[in-house]
C-alpha cells in the first residue's frame, strides 16, 4: 500500500486529506503536525483508514529537556494506542523504559509496532543492516523500517538486496515484515521497487516531502497501479438471510393465526419454502418485501395426510421437512427436490431419524449408503431422549427442534461435538418468537462464552417441552451476513465498502467475517446497522470455520491477498454442499495462480498483497472458470475479477439466484 506522509496540518486538514479515496493510509508525525493530545485522540477515533503515528525527537536535545520530550512522547503514544490506532512507529534507539512500555501497550491493544532505524548520512554494510533488522524484531517489531541515505547506486542495490539475503538466512522473517527505503534522489525508484519485493507499504508525500527523494502519492499510485482505481462504494445492500427466512416461513405456516414477515427478498431457496408452506395448507401472500402467511394451526402429530413435499434445491428445507413430515403426516411422505440437491447425500440422516423410529427409504438411483433426495419418510415418530452426533451439521437437528414440541411428552436432545452451532440457536430464537420455548445448555470450556469461540463447545443439551403449539408472529427478517461477507471482503481487498441494514448483534454464523477481516488487518467499523471495511496492509490469518463453512470460499480469496500462509479449518464441512466445495475452491485458486493445499481439515493458502501483485504483474489469472453450479463459487469468482489479468468468465453464473438473484446488479460500481 501507499502510505501518505503528512506534515504541517491541523486536524481538519488531516481528516480532509485522508478522506480522499486514493489516500490508502497515512503517516502522521507528532513532531511535524500541530495537534494536541485531544486532537490526536479524535483523529484516531474518527479516521477509518490505517494510520501510522510517529514522534521523532530532535537529536540535538540533551539532559532533562530530552527526558521531558521522551515522557511527552510516551504519553501521546499511550493515548493513540488506547484509542485504537493501527500502527505506531518507534525508533530502535528509544530508551529502554519507553520501548518496553510501548511494546506492552501494543501487544495488549493489537496495534502493530514498527521499529525504525534511520541513517541520514549513508547506508551501512549489509552485515550491520541485517543485525539492525534482527534487533528491531528482537525488540518487539511487527514491521522493521530501515531508511538510509543512498550516496551511490550500489547503496540502493545493497539495501534492496536485503529482502533476498535476509529471507534466505532467516525463515522466521518474511518480506511483508520489512520496509527498506533508500533516501535521496538515487532512491526514488526503489521506493516503488520495495513494494515489488514484498514490503507492506511504501511512503509518499501529499504536498511536501518528509524525506529527501520521496515521491508524491500520485506518482507512486501511477507507478504501481497504472489506471486501477479500486472499489469505493458506500451503498451495498445484502438480501434477507435465507436461513432466517426459511425457518420463519415454516414456523409461520405451522402457526395459529396470521403472521407478517417484512424485509423479504426472494431467492430460489426461500421461494421453495413458500411453496412447501402452501403444500402444507398455509395461505401465503407476497407483496414486495412483505409476506402474509395464514397458518394451518397445527397442534397434534399425525393430523394431516402429506403425500409429498418438494423442497427445490434447498438442503436446509429438506432437513426441516423430514422430521416435520414424520410428525404431522399420518401416511408416508415423499421428499422431492431438484438440481444439485439430488447429488448431495444427507449425511447421517438415517441414524438420527432411526433414533425416533423413522425409516428413510431412498427412491433415488444412487447406490451409495447415504440418503439422497428423493426419499420416503416412513414409520411412527417416537419422541423422548436421544443422543445425536453433531458432525453432520445443524439442519436436521433444527428440524427436530421444530417438530418435537407437538408431542404430548417432553423430549431431550444431547448433541455431541456439534457443528454450525449458531444455526441451531437461530432456530431456537425464531421458534421462540412463534411461542415455542426450548431450553438449552452448553458443555465445554468456558472460553466458548468468554471468547465467543464455538470450537470450545463439545456438547449441547436441548430440552423441548411437549404440548406446545405455534402462534402467529410479526418478524422483520435479518439481512444476510453470508452475502454481506462478499461485499465487505471486496472492500478490504480493493478499497472500501459499506453495507447497509446489517444486524451487528446477529446470531448468524457468518458475522464471523468481521473477526476474520480484523485478524487479517483490515479496518472494520460499524455504527448501528451500517458496516464499513477499508483496505489496510493485510497479513496471513488462521481461523476455524467449522461453524461457518459458507464463509470458506470468500475467506480463501481473502487469504490469496494476505502475505504469508493463511490457514482455514473446516473444509471437511464442504464436501456435501452444492458441489464438493473444498475441491472446487482448491481447483479455482490453483488455476488463478495461487499456491494452495488441503491438509486434513485445513485449507492453507499462500498469499501476496494487492499492491505487490500489481507491482510485479502477478495478478490472478483470468479466463473461463466453472461455477461448479454453486452460488458461493460464483460470488467468490466475481469478487476476484477486480485483480485478474483478464476478464473472468463464469459458466452458469445464474445459479447465484439460489441465494442472491440481484448479486450482479448490486455488485455494479
Amino acid at each position: 500500500m501507499i502510505c501518505t506522509s503528512l506534515q504541517g496540518k491541523n486536524l481538519e486538514d488531516i481528516l480532509g486529506i485522508i478522506d480522499d479515496p486514493f489516500v490508502e493510509m497515512a503517516e502522521v508525525r507528532a513532531d511535524l503536525n500541530p495537534l494536541d493530545e485531544k486532537d490526536w485522540v479524535e483523529l484516531v477515533e474518527t479516521c477509518e483508514k490505517p494510520l501510522i503515528f510517529s514522534f521523532h525527537i530532535e537529536p540535538s536535545l540533551r539532559g532533562e529537556e530530552k527526558a521531558r520530550e521522551w515522557n511527552r512522547m510516551l504519553e501521546l503514544y499511550n493515548s493513540v494506542i488506547e484509542s485504537g490506532i493501527s500502527f505506531v512507529d518507534l525508533d530502535i534507539n528509544a530508551p529502554v523504559h519507553v520501548s518496553q512500555s510501548i511494546q506492552k501497550l501494543c501487544k495488549h491493544s493489537g496495534t502493530r509496532l514498527i521499529r525504525s532505524f534511520h541513517d541520514f548520512d549513508g547506508t551501512p554494510t549489509n552485515t550491520l543492516l541485517q543485525q539492525t533488522i534482527l534487533r528491531c524484531f528482537r525488540y518487539g517489531a511487527d514491521i522493521a523500517k530501515i531508511a538510509c541515505k543512498a550516496n551511490c547506486a550500489e547503496d540502493v542495490a545493497n539495501l534492496q538486496g536485503i529482502y533476498d539475503t535476509l529471507l534466505e538466512n532467516n525463515h522466521s522473517i518474511q518480506a511483508h515484515h520489512l520496509v527498506l527505503i533508500s533516501m535521496g534522489p538515487l532512491g526514488e525508484k526503489a521506493r516503488v521497487e520495495c513494494i515489488a519485493k514484498g514490503a507492506p507499504f511504501t511512503y509518499a508525500f501529499y504536498d511536501t516531502p518528509t524525506a529527501e527523494g520521496q515521491l508524491s502519492y500520485e506518482q507512486v499510485h501511477e507507478a504501481i497501479y497504472k489506471d486501477w482505481r479500486g472499489v469505493h462504494k458506500s451503498d451495498f445492500n445484502a438480501p434477507c438471510s435465507k436461513s432466517f427466512a426459511q425457518r420463519a416461513i415454516m414456523a409461520a405456516a405451522l402457526s395459529e393465526g396470521t403472521s407478517h414477515l417484512t424485509k423479504f427478498t426472494p431467492c430460489e431457496d426461500s421461494l421453495s419454502a413458500i411453496e412447501v408452506a402452501r403444500a402444507l395448507g398455509a395461505k401465503v401472500t407476497r407483496r414486495g418485501e412483505n409476506i402474509k402467511i395464514e397458518g394451518i394451526g397445527a397442534r397434534t402429530p399425525e393430523s394431516m395426510e402429506i403425500e409429498s413435499l418438494n423442497v427445490g434445491e434447498s438442503g436446509l428445507l429438506a432437513r426441516l421437512c423430514i422430521p416435520l413430515s414424520a410428525t404431522l403426516s399420518s401416511c408416508d411422505t415423499l421428499i422431492e427436490g431438484r438440481g444439485t440437491l439430488l447429488e448431495r447425500p444427507l449425511k447421517g440422516a438415517s441414524d438420527i431419524m432411526a433414533a425416533f423410529g423413522i425409516l428413510l427409504k431412498n427412491e433415488s438411483e444412487h447406490r451409495d449408503s447415504q440418503n439422497h433426495i428423493p426419499l420416503r419418510v416412513k414409520g411412527k415418530f417416537y419422541p423422548g431422549r436421544a443422543e445425536l452426533p453433531g458432525a453432520g451439521g445443524s439442519q436436521l437437528i433444527s428440524g427436530l427442534l421444530m417438530s418435537l414440541p407437538f408431542f404430548d411428552r417432553d423430549s431431550d436432545l444431547f448433541v455431541s461435538e456439534p457443528k454450525s452451532i449458531p444455526y441451531m440457536f437461530i432456530t431456537q430464537d425464531i421458534l421462540g418468537r412463534f411461542g415455542i420455548k426450548i431450553g438449552s445448555e452448553l458443555e465445554g470450556d468456558k472460553k466458548m462464552l468468554e471468547e465467543q469461540d464455538w470450537s470450545y463447545c463439545n456438547g449441547i443439551h436441548f430440552h423441548i417441552k411437549g404440548k406446545q403449539h405455534f402462534k402467529a408472529a410479526d418478524i422483520e427478517l435479518e439481512s444476510d451476513w453470508s452475502a454481506a461477507a462478499c461485499f465487505l471482503t471486496y472492500g478490504a481487498l480493493f478499497g472500501e465498502a459499506e453495507v447497509q441494514g446489517l444486524n451487528t448483534n446477529s446470531l448468524q454464523a457468518d458475522i464471523t467475517i468481521l473477526d476474520i477481516l480484523s485478524d487479517a488487518g483490515a479496518c472494520v467499523a460499524y455504527d448501528e446497522d451500517v458496516v464499513s471495511v477499508k483496505r489496510a496492509p493485510l497479513q496471513a490469518f488462521e481461523y476455524d470455520l467449522n461453524n461457518a463453512p459458507d464463509l470458506i470460499p470468500i475467506a480463501s480469496l481473502l487469504a490469496a491477498f494476505c502475505p504469508g500462509e493463511s490457514t482455514i479449518a473446516g473444509v471437511q464441512r464442504l464436501q456435501n454442499k452444492e458441489c464438493d466445495r473444498a475441491a472446487a475452491i482448491l481447483d479455482t485458486l490453483t488455476r488463478m495462480g495461487v499456491s494452495a493445499r488441503i491438509i486434513g481439515d485445513e485449507l492453507r493458502v499462500k498469499g501476496m498483497g494487492v499492491s505487490r501483485r500489481f507491482a510485479t504483474g502477478k495478478l490472478l489469472k483470468g479466463g473461463k472458470y466453472s461455477s461448479f453450479h454453486d452460488h458461493r463459487m460464483v460470488m467468490m469468482l466475481s469478487i476476484a475479477q477486480m485483480a485478474a489479468d483478464s476478464p473472468i468468465e463464469i459458466d452458469d453464473q445464474n445459479c447465484v439466484s439460489k441465494s442472491f438473484p440481484d448479486f450482479f446488479e448490486e455488485l455494479k460500481l
